[in-house]
């Protein structure tokens, strides 16, 4: 395991893996990437958790990590902070070269060896959601005084009509 730029790598060396001298190849490892930022924030809190396996399938590995991590970002409409706890179960098929450069279902590894964090971490963000809710219903903050309206009405008048759709209004009536 080799430390650069505050990100823990794991380098996993997969030759025996490929040559069916190894069926299975556990690992177990945390990786940082607090130093991360997602939409102007550091999300990941804690680091992240890793286990799994790499076994040997006819001149093929299959690889199965599970991770679990804290994760805090606010709301998108209220502001409030977004505390939760992530577990994620990944999977791919490794190969020591591809017939078809365009297969995207396999990963090629180069010199027998792949930087599993880096792999994970890519997962990772491609896994969390453009949108972050405190829950499902958040009404938002008021758009004229700015108040939390998940902790009550804040007494503005928000039937106000655009000016601009006031003709629109006198058609109706």
């Amino acid at each position: 395991m080799n430390v650069a730029f505050g990100v823990l790598k794991m380098i996993l060396e997969l030759k025996k893996i490929f040559s069916g001298e190894t069926d299975t190849l556990p690992f177990v490892f945390d990786m940082d990437i607090s130093d991360t930022e997602w939409s102007g924030q550091h999300p990941f809190v804690s680091p992240i958790s890793v286990k799994g396996s790499v076994s040997s399938k006819s001149g093929e590995a299959l690889l199965e990590a599970e991770v679990s991590f804290d994760f805090s970002m606010p709301c998108d409409r209220c502001m409030e902070e977004v505390k939760e706890r992530h577990i994620s179960r990944f999977s791919h098929v490794l190969v020591p070269r591809l017939e078809n450069e365009d297969n995207d279902a396999y990963i090629c590894v180069e010199g027998d060896s792949l930087d599993l964090s880096e792999l994970l971490r890519a997962d990772i963000l491609l896994e969390i959601p453009s949108k972050f809710l405190c829950k499902e219903d958040c009404k938002g903050l008021c758009p004229s005084c700015g108040k939390n309206l998940n902790e009550g009405p804040c007494g503005c008048n928000l039937h106000q009509v655009d000016p601009r759709l006031e003709a629109l209004r006198k058609l109706i009536d």
